[in-house]
């Protein structure tokens, strides 16, 4: 079953984030657009690079109201030691959710059961609370925060634009479509 337009599921956590240990819950993701990024886990090898990439583009998702939630089933204290010990990690500003009940993870349906570990998941929600956008990648494929950044203005985009929709490598400020009879056929 897809989670497009699902509403995301309740949970409380803690969490890392600018040197401080903070909660965050369900709640915090409503009112604006978030991504909620899951990766495997702490001190790996894709994982980092992934997330400095996040966090070298973490300024242009802020400018479009977007919030970042990393998560992985280690603890807030483990992403803490992370954050202290990677030069590409400290590089974070946004939110690191700590999973270690796997609440959370398997909320969004991306647990691998046998390891006790997340899938590489990308989910945009928007303020209702509804994913709009899902990505899942195998382990060893890295994602690329720029393409995550075009489809969350793409989804922004229709989004307040209603009967209208983003095609295929759709910039922002490129023609969009209105689906209508007259275009049957035509594209």
């Amino acid at each position: 079953m897809s989670l497009i337009n699902t509403e995301i599921k309740p949970f409380k956590a803690d969490a890392f984030q600018a040197g401080k240990f903070i909660s965050v819950s369900d709640a915090d993701l409503k009112g604006k657009w978030s991504v909620v990024f899951f990766y495997p886990a702490d001190f790996t090898f894709v994982c980092p690079t992934e997330l400095e990439d996040l966090a070298d583009n973490y300024a242009e998702f802020k400018k479009l109201g977007v919030e970042i939630y990393s998560v992985s089933t280690d603890t807030h204290f483990a992403h803490k030691a992370w954050h202290d010990t990677s030069e590409a990690v400290k590089k974070i500003d946004y939110v690191m959710v700590g999973d270690p009940t796997g609440v959370i993870t398997r909320n969004f349906d991306v647990m691998i059961e046998e390891a006790g570990l997340a899938d590489r998941g990308t989910f945009v929600v928007d303020p209702d609370g509804k994913i709009q956008i899902v990505e899942i990648t195998a382990g060893g494929i890295g994602r690329d925060a720029i393409e995550l950044l075009r489809k969350v203005k793409a989804a922004q985009y229709v989004a307040s634009h209603p009967g209208e929709v983003c095609p295929a490598k759709w910039q922002e400020g490129e023609a969009t479509l209105a689906p209508s009879l007259d275009l049957v056929g035509k594209i």
